[in-house]
């Protein structure tokens, strides 16, 4: 009989909350260590289906610390060991490969991620510590069904977006489908987890595909397109940075109203409200049939 788990690893946005620089209206009350907010590290997720190999989706810059809340991923066998057996990137971020150093130690897992993002990542000579011969790079072709350890499968797909920061041009395309941000669907048997940490927009096919799923993690940025220009920490808005906002026409909240599958809320912004337990923007999401990922969440199907 076919499972599938999902453990939450990080639930923020880049920079993870309260950011370690930040003094916007939420991060103040987690500074203030206010109980109505609760702290997350940056987005990533961890998926089994038989609870020994697990895969991660992302190897956030908060991995190590991911690892140490997390039991099922620690070592169990002397002298080294890990269940970690595989990292699938649905981009190459600072916030998406980063944590991939923390997993230098010569054990073996394997790397998967479109032949733009591999690029992205071979490009920098210090992943070279993730040696081919222990952790090997496998390009993955769109839309065609790969295997993962323990009895998954999963396949990559377009979702509106940009490239790196790190990588743009001066004039970058918004809302592009290419290689350079995907999404990722995860199957055990008749089960499906679809991830989609960073989303500008919809499309008909990525709907077709969240309408098939029994639970979506969706991208949600920020509540609103201007959040950063108005709380003061930085003059783009959500789809300049690649990221729809979460209220508003044409928002996630409109957009993923129908889906049938449990739709949970992930790479949450320090300056998005939802992060604050009593906030009205926090009610709206709530009252329209979403959950609101945390740190160590755990989904099994």
């Amino acid at each position: 009989m076919s499972g599938l788990t999902a453990i939450v690893l990080g639930a923020s946005g880049g920079g993870g909350f309260p950011q370690w620089n930040c003094r916007c209206p939420v991060c103040e009350l987690a500074w203030a260590n206010d109980p109505r907010v609760k702290r997350r590290t940056q987005a990533s997720l961890a998926v089994s289906a038989d609870g020994e190999h697990w895969t991660l989706l992302n190897a956030s810059p908060d991995l190590r610390e991911q690892i140490q809340a997390t039991p099922a991923l620690q070592p169990r066998i002397a002298p080294r060991s890990s269940p970690i057996q595989a990292v699938v990137l649905t981009g190459a971020e600072i916030d998406q490969i980063a944590g991939l150093l923390a997993l230098r130690e010569r054990e073996g897992f394997s790397l998967y991620g479109t032949g733009d993002t591999l690029a992205a990542v071979a490009a920098n000579p210090i992943f070279n510590v993730l040696g081919p011969d222990i952790v090997p790079r496998k390009p993955v072709r769109l839309a065609e069904p790969f295997a993962l350890p323990g009895g998954l499968s999963a396949e990559l797909f377009t979702v509106p977006g940009k490239v790196a920061l790190y990588l743009e041009s001066a004039e970058p395309e918004l809302a592009a489908e290419s290689e350079v941000n995907v999404g990722v669907e995860v199957v055990s048997g008749p089960l499906r987890l679809v991830y989609v940490p960073g989303a500008a927009a919809t499309t008909a096919a990525l709907m077709q595909r969240l309408g098939r799923a029994d639970v979506v993690f969706f991208d949600s940025t920020l509540f609103e397109d201007d959040e950063m220009i108005v709380t003061g920490t930085g003059n783009k808005t959500g789809r300049r940075m690649g990221h729809m906002s979460l209220n508003g026409a044409g928002g996630t909240l409109e957009q993923l109203a129908g889906l049938t599958a449990r739709r949970i809320l992930t790479h949450i912004n320090n300056t998005n409200p939802i992060l604050i337990e009593d906030s009205p923007q926090r009610r709206k999401v709530k009252m329209a049939g979403f959950e609101i990922a945390e740190d160590g969440m755990e989904i099994v199907l």
